[in-house]
């Protein structure tokens, strides 16, 4: 199957930039809204990033200020990460997470790790596809893919949940 084929593809090739590849100048809002698909991996069109869920995430305190009304690399790479994490944590265990991770390192660390993480994961998902499967083998992949989702994030959740008591 091409669809396949395609999907294999860019679960192997499609990453967002690596930090030294952010812009390193800042840019206002709308610029970053057009900058910020480029860095989604697998994200649909509907559910593209808006300027409300920026000030949102501001006001929550996953994101900083911007810089007068500029942005710069740092909170590139922190939307990058949140837009991720939005997919399978809520907003406040996706904000206990990058405060875990600031305890312990620069944002181009915590950045650099997330790239190598997710790097990994696609690749590792990547290897379950075979461009000739039948619909019966893509039904078994589909059941085992959502169930090991369900159980990343249970354990996920409940890791957050003892951190918060630590």
């Amino acid at each position: 199957m091409e669809q396949i084929e395609i999907l294999k593809k860019s679960l192997e090739t499609d990453r967002p930039n690596q930090w030294k590849d952010i812009p390193d100048i800042e840019l206002y809002m709308d610029q970053v809204i057009s900058y910020m698909p480029r860095q989604h991996v697998g994200l649909n069109s509907n559910e593209a990033l808006t300027s409300a869920m920026i000030n949102n995430y501001i006001k929550k305190g996953l994101l900083p200020r911007a810089n007068g009304k500029k942005y710069d690399r740092e909170h590139l790479a922190y939307l990058t990460a949140i837009c991720l994490f939005k997919q399978v944590l809520s907003v406040t265990d996706t904000d206990h997470l990058l405060k875990l991770q600031a305890e312990h390192q620069s944002i181009n660390d915590f950045y650099d790790k997330y790239c190598e993480h997710l790097d990994v994961a696609l690749t590792d998902v990547s290897h379950c596809l075979k461009v000739n499967m039948t619909k019966e083998e893509l039904s078994d992949l589909t059941l085992e893919l959502a169930i090991s989702a369900y159980a990343q994030k249970l354990v996920c959740e409940q890791l957050l949940a003892i951190l918060q008591e630590v």
